[in-house]
């Protein structure tokens, strides 16, 4: 059951972002780069043709959800493969970022769009497989860099969200107490997402977001 209230807040911000931009830019066939359980596969189908998977082999998902067995940096396809990527909340697990997205340039068609979920503000996770978090800055001149123009950076959060999400993963990961039995750690950690939201949309301060969502698309020249 805390799995499932945790991260409520920033698990609907981030799909509802998604959706939001896969219903303007994504179309045709797409690469889903770190696919896991491909979580996002009912709600793009309305916008693209088809949904292709790739994932390592030593990944920890279930294994049913994946088409094409690879990695960010070598996806078994030829050149210009697809019309739109996907690749939400792994390119910070990943040692070399910048050859990740050379490889996501390679399969795309000219002008195909890529969609990438980053976080900026964020806890150590899936260790020891987390090695970096990124700036907007550091993501336009990485995406600049490999192939790409930028087509918007949006940060999906400011102070509020950040802290607040931060603060009910915290509480999860430190309480062992009567909290715990008496289920009320999933009542406070709602209580405290709610008035986080709140918050945010009274005092929306960008330096502070969790994520960004970059929405890129390879160059036409």
């Amino acid at each position: 059951m805390a799995k499932e209230f945790k991260n409520i807040l920033i698990n609907s911000i981030h799909d509802r972002e998604l959706k939001s931009c896969a219903s303007r830019h994504l179309k045709g066939k797409l690469i889903d780069i770190g696919c896991g359980t491909k979580p996002y596969k009912y709600f793009l189908s309305s916008y693209i043709q088809e949904h292709i998977g790739v994932d390592h082999e030593g990944t920890f998902h279930d294994k049913s959800h994946i088409d094409l067995i690879g990695t960010a940096y070598q996806i078994p396809v030829e050149d210009y493969s697809f019309d739109s990527a996907l690749c939400t909340a792994v390119l910070e697990h990943l040692e070399e970022p910048e050859l990740a997205l050379i490889e996501c340039n390679r399969v795309l068609k000219i002008g195909g769009i890529a969609i990438y979920s980053v976080p900026f503000i964020w806890h150590l996770h899936e260790e020891p497989r987390d090695f970096y978090r990124y700036s907007k800055y550091g993501l336009k001149y990485l995406f600049e860099k490999t192939g790409f123009e930028i087509v918007e950076i949006k940060a999906l959060s400011g102070f509020w969200v950040t802290f607040g999400q931060l603060l009910v993963y915290n509480l999860y990961r430190s309480n062992r107490s009567l909290l715990r039995l008496l289920r009320l750690i999933d009542a406070i950690g709602l209580l405290i997402q709610g008035f986080s939201y709140i918050l945010d949309k009274i005092d929306k301060t960008e330096q502070w977001t969790w994520m960004y969502i970059v929405v890129a698309q390879k160059k036409l020249n």
